[in-house]
């Protein structure tokens, strides 16, 4: 009895390590994670993200208080619309200046029609060479004048334009600034950065949150990662963009297939992790494999998987 027994045994035994065997490595399931944080001080206004969410890109999910990013926007705006009525305008004094021109202008031509006279009545020996000589004395000095008029109008325009050019410099600052406030309020909107599935929130609608502090956490779960490690012996089997079949679990003591794409392989050995099984029973140093493999709602974070190679070419 004793002998039938261990005969029927061994072929269950030979089927259980045949089934060990049947895969060539192990891993275990990850997902690009993404903690997408507040980018600015403020209160959560509205915040609604829940965990199993499914979130597409650019989609808003909140908003954060920014009350004093607009004042001081406003605040901005209104000292940039006051720069003008700082600035000073030349005309009144080109205007009194232009008029002074004028008088000068009249008093010089009433002194050239004296002097035409003067010339007369000294060819007639009518009038002295020195009433000649003053009238063109007088003459020079009203030109000299109006030269002194001119410099000064130039003088006028050059330091008004000066003194205003100095105000409207500080336009293009505030300007700047402007743009960085407006840069501020845009972050205020909490925006949804890449498509996937809300894995942990971590702050609640009405808390009060800081820039760089977690909001929630999503990843994209249409595509796993299965990290799986090899021995050196199994390097030479593997590429990059190979194609491999997955396994997991499917509850019924079989298994549930998949295909999968080697995204990479590295390069540096390290410790077998104690969660995982190799082909060569936990060698000491095995090699990290990464592999893509597209999610039907079965596969988990963390969930493990087995992988088996192509058969190498004969």
């Amino acid at each position: 009895m004793k002998r039938i027994v261990f005969l029927s045994l061994v072929p269950f035994i030979f089927s259980c390590h045949s089934n060990k065997k049947e895969f060539d490595a192990s891993g275990s399931f990850e997902a690009d994670e993404v903690v997408v944080s507040s980018q600015v001080n403020g209160q959560l206004l509205n915040f609604s993200v829940n965990e199993g969410d499914s979130l597409a890109p650019g989609q808003v999910v909140g908003t954060i208080d920014s009350s004093s990013l607009s004042l001081q926007k406003a605040q901005v705006n209104a000292t940039i619309h006051s720069l003008s009525e700082k600035t000073q305008t030349v005309a009144p004094q080109v205007q009194l200046l232009n008029n002074q021109l004028a008088v000068q202008q009249a008093q010089l031509k009433n002194l050239a029609h004296e002097k035409e006279r003067i010339e007369r009545l000294v060819k007639a020996d009518a009038a002295t060479g020195k009433q000649l000589d003053d009238i063109n004395s007088q003459i020079e000095v009203t030109k000299r004048q109006m030269e002194v008029t001119r410099q000064q109008i130039a003088v006028q325009r050059s330091n008004v334009a000066t003194q205003n050019r100095g105000i409207l410099s500080e336009k293009a600052p505030l300007e700047k600034q402007v743009a960085l406030v407006e840069e501020q309020l845009s972050r205020a909107r909490i925006t949804n950065p890449t498509n996937g599935i809300v894995l942990t929130k971590y702050a609640e609608q009405g808390e009060v949150t800081t820039a760089g502090k977690p909001l929630y956490k999503i990843a994209d779960l249409s595509v796993m990662t299965l990290r799986a490690y090899v021995t050196g012996s199994q390097l030479s089997q593997l590429r990059l963009n190979q194609q491999v079949n997955v396994g997991i679990d499917d509850g019924k003591g079989g298994y549930r297939m998949y295909k999968g794409t080697i995204t990479s392989i590295s390069d540096k050995a390290e410790f077998t992790p104690k969660t995982i099984q190799t082909k060569e029973e936990r060698a000491n140093l095995v090699y990290a494999v990464k592999i893509r493999v597209p999610n039907d709602g079965y596969l988990k974070i963390g969930m493990y998987g087995e992988v088996k190679f192509p058969n190498p070419a004969p």
